[in-house]
């Protein structure tokens, strides 16, 4: 099959992400094959392609937001056909015995594996996953509009419940790509005043359209405190502008999985009046299915450009410039 490489990893601009021929993946005794309809173009991806997640399999395959149809499986899977439509995300494995797994945090698990970073991801015309990590998709979205509800929403959503956002409170939204548009449709949806603080006047619009009450630059201050933020930009500038726009007894939960240094805080302005700080560390599968649900309930919708999956190169390279607002997304034609 073809399949994208991460041969060198670097500057997306420098070619070290190349389309290469690999053999078509074997499932495991307990994994789906799947044949890749659509895949969304992560952040996370970039930062896998340029090496600011270190390396953990040598030539990784990305993408880790899967739309496609069962086209074999191992010994030991049960309740799956062969053209079954499913949904293939990050989070690709745990140990399931750990006290984390066992408390319910299968996201903290030390054992934990993830789609495009440890294993080949979306990036080819085929991928694995084992099947109980794979999610059933439903049938009204079609395959593009699917494909950055996969990550994008499920982080947005994990993110939105760490930030701890009170009923109709007034939640601000830092940077706007395709996880940020997503979790503004579900607080919206649940009664929130949102703001948007993020650069690019495409990204504001957008954040209008959809109902935010205010679209402003990442560093303004605004019109009201906050009870709550997400930062989705991977700033770490952007967290003291954060924590000063909070309201007493705010949180500021941070969802990406790579952020800059963070410049020294200080008490007095940032973190008084017991003001939080949290982190997101991936998804549980429950985190996954609640948001689809949630998703299907409300129409919660994906602004999204597509792009050839053998553009990917390109695609990755318009996400790191801020070239498009919403989510890219490729479409398999390799075959």
């Amino acid at each position: 099959m073809r399949a994208w490489s991460v041969v060198t990893p670097g500057p997306v601009e420098e070619g070290g992400l190349r389309l290469v021929r690999k053999p078509v993946p074997e499932p495991a005794d307990d994994e789906l094959l799947v044949r890749v309809r659509a895949c969304g173009v992560c952040r996370t991806d970039l930062h896998v392609a340029e090496g600011d997640l270190p390396v953990h399999r040598p030539g990784v395959t990305p993408g880790h937001e899967v739309v496609g149809v069962v086209a074999g499986f191992g010994a030991g899977v049960d309740g799956f056909a062969v053209g079954d439509r499913v949904g293939v995300a990050w989070l690709r494995r745990t140990d399931g015995t750990c006290a984390y797994c066992v408390r319910g945090s299968e996201n903290l698990c030390p054992a934990s594996r993830y789609t495009g970073w440890d294993a080949d991801g979306g990036y080819a015309q085929y991928t694995t996953v084992p099947a109980v990590f794979a999610y059933r998709l439903p049938g009204a979205l079609d395959d593009v509009a699917l494909a950055p509800l996969l990550c994008a929403g499920i982080i947005g959503y994990r993110a939105l419940r760490r930030a701890a956002l009170p009923p109709g409170g007034r939640l601000g939204l830092y940077g706007f790509g395709g996880s940020a548009h997503l979790c503004a449709q579900v607080a919206l949806a649940e009664g929130a005043t949102v703001h948007v603080l993020t650069r690019g006047a495409a990204a504001q619009r957008l954040a209008l359209d959809l109902g935010a009450s205010s679209a402003q630059d990442a560093y303004a201050t605004p019109p009201e405190p906050l009870d709550s933020a997400v930062l989705f930009a991977p700033v770490g500038d952007l967290v003291p502008v954060a924590l000063r726009a909070l309201d007493r007894g705010g949180v500021l939960s941070i969802a990406g999985i790579h952020l800059s240094d963070v410049p020294p805080l200080r008490y007095e302005t940032e973190l008084f009046y017991e003001k939080e700080v949290r982190s997101v560390t991936s998804n549980t599968r429950a985190d996954g299915r609640e948001f689809l649900a949630l998703a299907a309930e409300h129409g919660v919708h994906a602004t999204t450009h597509t792009y050839p999956l053998s553009r990917a190169d390109e695609a990755l390279r318009d996400l790191k410039a801020g070239r498009f607002d919403g989510a890219a997304v490729l479409v398999n034609d390799l075959g």
